[in-house]
């Protein structure tokens, strides 16, 4: 994985990205409802005995394990339709490659690597064996990826996947989508010199399936990433990662989409492949 092209500052070697303002979230969260998960009961529901620690957390594994556990409602009654279909061109990632390299060896270069590798942990490529390898290999030190890798492959099982209402290979059952990002919010480095440094990655998160007749639906979670990295072979590698939940808002009043305006929204709009 290398540094992509697309907004990058060859004199500090820095990507910079910007992230929607303004408007209302199609991908808010249920309020209220049949199963009564909205607000406060949907964070509750991420409570300690959900988290799976391994050596250099990662991101997804624990909020998808939250959101496993949460149960969940149908959105198989959804009346309200989207109009026109997004192009499912849309969903071509910023960026001509994903970031997960290249990045300064400063504090802000540090920051930036931290949010980029909050980006690709919590994306739908850590359920397919082949990307995730590749994704941890590419963000990790050689160390910490060898070990890591062993225990991840424990951790994503068949068992796993049916509890996220996926198939046994992690796919998603047919008609519907499954939905996993991390959008950072914003960094801060902790601590910090030229070999190691601390930063925290505060995100919000989308996860679940969109389709009809989906009993896990795309919920919204909030979370805090602290993540540990150290100057190696040339650039920032991840050596740990921890994870606690919020800060978390107050949920807005907006009304929850329905099915097809999730999946459309979702083929129709790329995530990013890096920030700040």
């Amino acid at each position: 994985m290398s540094l992509g092209e697309d907004g990058y500052d060859e004199d500090h070697g820095l990507t910079r990205t910007r992230l929607p303002e303004g408007g209302d979230d199609p991908y808010g969260p249920r309020r209220g409802g049949r199963n009564g998960r909205g607000g406060r009961g949907a964070r509750a529901g991420m409570s300690s005995r959900n988290l799976v620690t391994v050596v250099g957390v990662v991101v997804l594994l624990i909020a998808a394990i939250a959101f496993a556990n949460r149960g969940g409602g149908s959105d198989s009654g959804d009346s309200d339709k989207s109009g026109e279909k997004v192009s499912a061109g849309a969903t071509a990632p910023s960026g001509v490659k994903p970031v997960a390299s290249g990045f300064a060896r400063t504090e802000q270069g540090a920051q930036s690597a931290a949010a980029n590798f909050a980006v690709a942990l919590g994306g739908d490529g850590m359920f397919r064996t082949e990307s995730r390898h590749a994704i941890v290999d590419a963000i990790h030190t050689p160390d910490t990826a060898r070990d890591l890798q062993a225990k991840l492959d424990k951790a994503y099982t068949a068992d796993f996947f049916k509890n996220l209402g996926l198939n046994d290979d992690g796919t998603a059952p047919k008609g519907q989508t499954f939905v996993s990002r991390t959008i950072p919010v914003g960094t801060k480095a902790t601590s910090f010199n030229e070999n190691e440094t601390t930063v925290e990655v505060w995100c919000t998160g989308l996860v679940g399936l969109a389709g009809e007749g989906s009993t896990k639906p795309v919920a919204q979670t909030w979370f805090t990433i602290t993540q540990k990295l150290r100057w190696t072979d040339g650039d920032w590698k991840l050596t740990s990662s921890e994870q606690k939940q919020g800060p978390a808002p107050v949920s807005g009043d907006i009304r929850a989409s329905s099915a097809d305006e999730i999946t459309n929204a979702v083929k129709g709009y790329g995530g990013f492949t890096y920030a700040r």
